[in-house]
């Protein structure tokens, strides 16, 4: 691996890349801090996708490509004198070592969850007057609901044990059966949404991602729907002139594949 010396020179490289196409191409010199936002999303989910396929290759690709947006950012701040790359660097060092009073302070700790604890109770004395303060409001919601119920237990509000939790989703579903015998459409998606929501604390008590784990689903889900889809092509069919039963057939297929 490259020694630090060669790191900080790839990082100087990478500013004086930013610095000539700031300067000189077109497309470059009109981005805004609005106009980078929704790249920078995307590129972010391009990374997840890496990174849930294993492909390290692709996650050092787009770890570059998000690299390069923290540059751009902190260049368009510089140009306003707001802030610059090293204010960007500092602030966080900053709050990392504020947050780790057991690394750079007296505070003694025993394991991850008094971590998280600390965390928590040192972001309500910065001026925070809720914990949820911290859950941004774009976030997708089935993350942003993996999260709340992360913060929330930083303080203490949480199930005892699992089976707690897998009876309040058994209690939520059977909630929700009422209002669909009731066919109330509008109690039914609350309940649904409940439901969900006590799937995702579930998740969070088996340690699963509940995220991840959806989206792998997803992949799946894909790569067996190609498969049907090639399957028909080769017999000169399209799906829709095909029935479930044959279908299924190669579905299950797909599945063994």
């Amino acid at each position: 691996m490259n020694t630090r010396a060669q790191q900080l020179q790839a990082f100087e490289r990478l500013l004086d890349i930013m610095d000539d196409l700031r300067e000189k191409c077109p497309w470059d010199k009109k981005q805004t801090l609005e106009s980078l936002r929704h790249l920078t999303i995307e590129e972010t989910y391009e990374l997840g996708d890496a990174i849930l396929d294993n492909d390290l290759p692709e996650i050092k690709k787009e770890l570059g490509d998000l690299l390069l947006h923290i540059v751009f950012y902190s260049k368009i701040g510089s140009e306003t004198n707001d802030f610059d790359i090293a204010d960007v660097a500092n602030s966080i060092c900053e709050k990392l070592i504020d947050r780790h009073p057991h690394i750079y302070g007296d505070v003694v700790v025993e394991n991850e969850e008094q971590v998280k604890q600390n965390w928590e109770k040192l972001k309500l004395k910065e001026g925070r007057t809720s914990v949820l303060e911290g859950v941004p409001k774009s976030l997708p919601a089935l993350v942003k609901a993996s999260r709340i119920q992360d913060k929330v237990k930083g303080v203490g509000f949480d199930w005892e044990e699992t089976q707690q939790v897998w009876e309040k989703v058994e209690e939520e579903i059977a909630e929700l059966q009422v209002e669909i015998a009731a066919n109330n459409q509008d109690k039914m998606e609350a309940e649904f949404g409940d439901v969900l929501f006590s799937m995702i604390n579930y998740a969070r008590f088996l340690n699963i991602n509940p995220e991840d784990a959806l989206e792998r689903t997803n992949k799946k889900f894909i790569k067996r729907f190609k498969y049907l889809e090639s399957k028909a092509s080769t017999l000169g069919k399209s799906l829709s002139d095909m029935t479930l039963a044959e279908m299924d057939v190669f579905w299950e297929e797909a599945k063994r594949v």
